[in-house]
């Protein structure tokens, strides 16, 4: 069945004013939560790598994930998502969940520090504004969006910069930041285009579930799948299944329904100077004040990028 929203001449002040009404109080702290929350992750996977390996990691990941949800589904017995909800689902937790993921743990897993992959992932923003006028009929950012955008790089790369914390891995490292990059980049565009309201245990269940078939398929006959259940190990589990895997990419979801694509993946550029301060505090690496003015500046990028 052919809707509205798949017309080619459908406009987007329509969508834009559909979106402003329905928008929730709480979503103008969301990019701010998102970024403290999300930016702990790579930590988290570098906390787990020294006890398994990066395929195995994601397997482990998402089974537990599935094993919190699939009980409090049975209970809570949301409605069921129609056939094109389940099909965007199916594909958000392919390119996201399987994808993005397993390429990032790909490349911290050849050497790749956290630092360095997040700088890679800090275009993000960028792809997504040049391709989201194209690809979700988001209006261009203009001059004010693009000097935000322009702003948080080159914050973000003072952060990085700014020590010793990047730390190439070899070629196929590489490879693997390159490929996260662009899974994360089709994610953003993929949910602002076709992101349909669903129950967020539903929703998060589904991606999960496909993640971890297409995991398991792929890491059966590559690894060992041999786990040394250490401290770190579990606590870095922990966070990736309870913060990583199910707050913030429902935070990420929520402002990506109810923003421009370009705007709210702006919120990027903040991860890699919000990692940097997490790794001064968990794992002791001094912020130098070069990497303080970064963190400043990255932030002023995302405020004039998200300004309306």
């Amino acid at each position: 069945m052919t809707t509205e929203r798949d017309r080619p001449g459908w406009q987007q002040p329509e969508r834009e004013s559909l979106s402003h009404a329905s928008r929730p109080a709480w979503l103008g702290a969301a990019p701010f939560l998102f970024v403290s929350l999300w930016s702990g992750g790579f930590t988290a996977v570098k906390l787990c790598l020294p006890y398994t390996d990066p395929l195995t990691l994601q397997v482990v990941r998402y089974a537990a994930v599935v094993a919190l949800l699939l009980p409090l589904w049975l209970v809570l017995r949301p409605p069921p998502p129609d056939r094109a909800t389940l099909w965007h689902l199916v594909r958000i937790g392919l390119v996201l969940q399987f994808g993005y993921f397993g390429a990032m743990n790909m490349a911290m897993g050849h050497g790749m520090s956290a630092a360095a992959i997040a700088l890679i992932i800090g275009l993000q923003p960028v792809m997504v504004a040049l391709l989201a006028p194209m690809v979700t009929a988001d209006a261009p950012l203009g001059q004010r969006g693009w000097l935000g955008l322009a702003l948080g790089l080159a914050g973000a790369a003072l952060v990085i910069l700014s020590g010793d914390a990047v730390r190439g891995g070899d070629a196929v490292s590489y490879v693997f930041a390159a490929l996260a990059l662009a899974l994360m980049t089709a994610s953003a565009l993929l949910e602002r285009r076709g992101g349909r309201p669903c129950h967020p245990v539903t929703a998060n269940l589904v991606m999960c579930a496909v993640a971890l078939v297409a995991t398991t398929a792929l890491a059966l006959p590559l690894v060992p799948m041999r786990v040394e259940w250490a401290p770190q190990m579990i606590a870095g589990l922990a966070y990736l299944v309870l913060v990583n895997s199910l707050i913030s990419l429902s935070l990420l979801f929520a402002m990506l329904r109810h923003g421009e694509a370009a705007r709210a993946s702006a919120v990027f550029f903040l991860v890699p100077p919000v990692a940097a301060a997490m790794a001064w505090v968990v794992l002791d690496e001094a912020m130098s004040t070069l990497a303080i003015a970064g963190t400043a500046l990255a932030a002023a990028g995302v405020a004039l990028a998200m300004r309306r």
